[in-house]
């Protein structure tokens, strides 16, 4: 990092071969979000606050520059990733410190999702620095809209475990989540997580898979769970960045009987709050609700 000149260069960029100038930045850590894959997938924002940051922090220098020559930013990319966050982290807080504005990317998307850069944001809030967002591409959001599946609500549950049951013990943990589920994976473990899923969630639950977003090669593959094992247990050698997506369970419906009867057993060896809460877990209903129920009950037998 440059003392004397942290910025690195003149703070402007490139649009459409026009020099657009870049105002210096307020002092805070600024996350900017950066494509995945098509390199117009940038916003004026985000060109105006990388070209304009007195510190900008990336995962690779080699990645970031990429862009950066794209769009004519003379802004000198700092390092800071997972293997040198004891050094540059507080390098940069000390920027911060400084009155100085840092701009944090990651090679792909949007900083902190399954990236290192969680860490720096986390310490710079509770040195007290002011936080911005710079929003764009984020490929689980990609995955999700191209996907077909539901989105009224999901869950981002990054990388499973590598190891078969670790993998499977998470997707067990996940599986009554009442919302879509994503996920990113390796390239050579597809077809082998894609199979783990289909044994614990079920062979015919909806889930689609979605490769390379936004590249020359963009791939999306819809399907049974069942049916996506089967296709990529056939393809050798699959490359490139993978989302695969898993849609809810289908609902279940337990009939008022059986509730009455389940909070019935479980009051008799429990306190009345923690067999609510079991029977919530069990069915999905409100724990308030059952909890109040468990008191009729109790009153109806008086």
């Amino acid at each position: 990092m440059n003392e004397d000149n942290p910025g690195g260069g003149t703070r402007s960029f490139r649009l459409h071969n026009n020099a657009v100038p870049a105002r210096p930045l307020e002092p805070a850590l600024y996350l900017v979000a950066t494509p995945i894959g098509n390199l117009g997938d940038i916003t004026l924002r985000a060109l105006e606050t990388l070209a304009g940051a007195d510190v900008l922090a990336c995962e690779d220098t080699r990645v970031t520059r990429v862009l950066l020559d794209r769009y004519g930013i003379q802004n000198k990319p700092f390092a800071y990733h997972e293997h040198n966050a004891d050094e540059a982290g507080p390098r940069l807080l000390q920027a911060l410190e400084a009155g100085r504005s840092v701009a944090l990317v990651s090679d792909a998307g949007t900083p902190l999702v399954s990236d290192p850069g969680y860490r720096l944001a986390q310490q710079a809030i509770e040195a007290g620095y002011r936080v911005v967002p710079i929003p764009g591409a984020s490929a689980p959001l990609a995955a999700l809209v191209g996907s077909g599946l539901p989105n009224d609500a999901f869950f981002f549950a990054g990388f499973l475990p590598a190891k078969d049951k670790g993998k499977r013990d998470r997707l067990a943990e996940l599986a009554a989540v009442p919302a879509t589920l994503i996920f990113f994976e390796s390239p050579h473990r597809i077809a082998a997580t894609l199979a783990a899923a289909a044994a614990v969630l079920g062979a015919d639950r909806r889930g689609a898979v979605g490769r390379e977003l936004t590249k020359t090669f963009e791939e999306f593959r819809r399907g049974t769970l069942a049916e996506l094992a089967a296709f990529y247990d056939t393809v050798d050698n699959v490359k490139g960045e993978i989302v695969w997506l898993v849609g809810p369970p289908a609902e279940s419906v337990t009939p008022e009987a059986d509730i009455e009867a389940m909070l019935r057993d479980l009051s008799k060896t429990m306190p009345t709050a923690k067999a609510a809460a079991e029977a919530a877990r069990l069915t999905g209903l409100p724990r308030k609700d059952l909890y109040q129920r468990l008191l009729d009950m109790k009153a109806q037998s008086e």
